[in-house]
């Protein structure tokens, strides 16, 4: 389906009250073209609808005119510059954005991120900015935790309890 037609559906979606399937059809509409400022503005407007002034600040965070307490929220809900790369789901180099503004914002993101690392980061690829790329965050791989453990009893469990129902089955077969 095309930009335009899903944007028409959008519209009816919207006159006719359903506000979630035009919001759905908007996050596909980003995913698609996540240089287009026009949807995220639109998706932005469609999280006011909810009152959601974090998701609005998300959408609109590219925008020169966005809302200070949009973007208050959304800093505050995604409060890392790793968590906001992600949220952003932006792809490619900012030279890519429409505005001027718009790649000044996601380079001060990308470039808080990278200090933070001590390294580059880079949109297209997650690996390189996750939270967990950051080596204090990384979980220790040596050793054993309580987590391995209890699910490892409990995979010995179930295997005793299966091997034990079934030669009682075996022997009442046969007996």
């Amino acid at each position: 389906m095309s930009q335009q037609n899903t944007l028409a559906r959008v519209d009816a979606d919207l006159a006719a009250g359903r506000v979630p399937m035009a919001r759905q059809r908007l996050r596909g509409l980003v995913s698609s073209f996540p240089y287009d400022l026009t949807l995220r503005r639109r998706l932005a407007e469609v999280y006011r609808l909810y009152g959601d002034a974090a998701e609005a600040g998300r959408w609109a965070y590219l925008e020169e005119d966005r809302r200070p307490d949009e973007t208050a929220a959304f800093e505050a809900r995604y409060g890392s510059p790793a968590r906001r790369m992600r949220a952003l789901a932006w792809r490619g180099p900012e030279a890519l954005a429409a505005t001027a503004f718009a790649g000044e914002r996601l380079a001060a993101v990308r470039t808080a991120r990278a200090e933070e690392l001590g390294r580059p980061v880079d949109w297209d690829d997650p690996a390189s900015y996750e939270e967990d790329a950051d080596e204090e965050h990384a979980p220790d791989g040596d050793g054993w935790t309580v987590g391995g453990v209890l699910a490892g009893l409990g995979c010995v469990t179930g295997t005793v309890a299966f091997l034990a129902v079934w030669v009682v089955g075996v022997v009442a077969l046969f007996a």
